[in-house]
């Protein structure tokens, strides 16, 4: 249930837009203070603020500029001037909406659910999931390029963390140190393909509990390297 506050010092018109967005499904909270609104707005959650602009206390264009200073929630301001000017400066203050008055109870209802709406898309889209591989207390983190063993972070250099990466993601598959060099370092094995073997030494020091008896990175005599799962 989202939760919107009205910061509005007229009390029957708070009332009045409390009872509507509650009809609707909102949980709503009212301040008819400025500054008691304005230490709510900054120190609580809410997932929309309904602003008032002739408050006692601060005002509501001291309220919506504290608010987007540290917070990208809907605001809907909400006043009885009609002037441009004020419309534009509450806009330029970070404002998303602005209302004047007398206005349809429903109006402010499709408004705020309209915001809600917009903003909730905006949260969702901007906000992927890292590609994480993890297995027995090993986390790679493609994503950020990071690498935990049982919590504790690793630092690997960029061809280690590819080449880890790729067994991890190729489990149980053997790989010849040929294949190996020829993926990682995007050439063909006519360079020094010991440079494979020196990496997964690394990979291991890095990685296992005891690099004598991995239990990651296994190597396969004569032929090469497998990750095991």
């Amino acid at each position: 249930m989202s939760k919107v506050l009205i910061i509005e010092d007229e009390v029957a018109i708070a009332d009045l837009e409390k009872d509507y967005l509650e009809l609707s499904g909102f949980d709503v909270e009212i301040e008819n203070n400025g500054n008691h609104g304005l230490v709510r707005a900054l120190g609580e959650d809410f997932d929309m603020f309904i602003l008032d602009l002739m408050l006692p206390g601060v005002d509501g264009f001291e309220i919506c500029k504290k608010i987007r200073e540290n917070k990208n929630t809907p605001i809907l301001m909400v006043s009885a001037k009609k002037d441009d000017i004020d419309k534009i400066r509450g806009l330029g203050l970070g404002a998303d909406d602005y209302i004047t008055k007398p206005f349809s109870p429903s109006e402010l209802v499709a408004r705020v659910k309209a915001h809600l709406s917009r903003y909730e898309r905006l949260i969702n889209s901007s906000v992927q999931e890292n590609d994480v591989i993890e297995i027995r207390g090993l986390k790679i983190d493609k994503t950020a390029r990071r690498v935990w063993v049982n919590e504790e972070e690793k630092q690997f250099t960029t061809k280690e963390f590819d080449l880890l990466t790729f067994l991890a993601q190729n489990p149980n598959h053997v790989f010849s140190k040929e294949e190996l060099f020829s993926q990682i370092w995007d050439l063909e094995s006519v360079g020094d393909i010991a440079t494979v073997t020196v990496h997964i030494k690394k990979i291991r020091e890095k990685i296992e509990f005891s690099t004598t008896k991995p239990q990651y990175i296994e190597t396969i005599w004569g032929v090469g390297y497998r990750f095991k799962v």
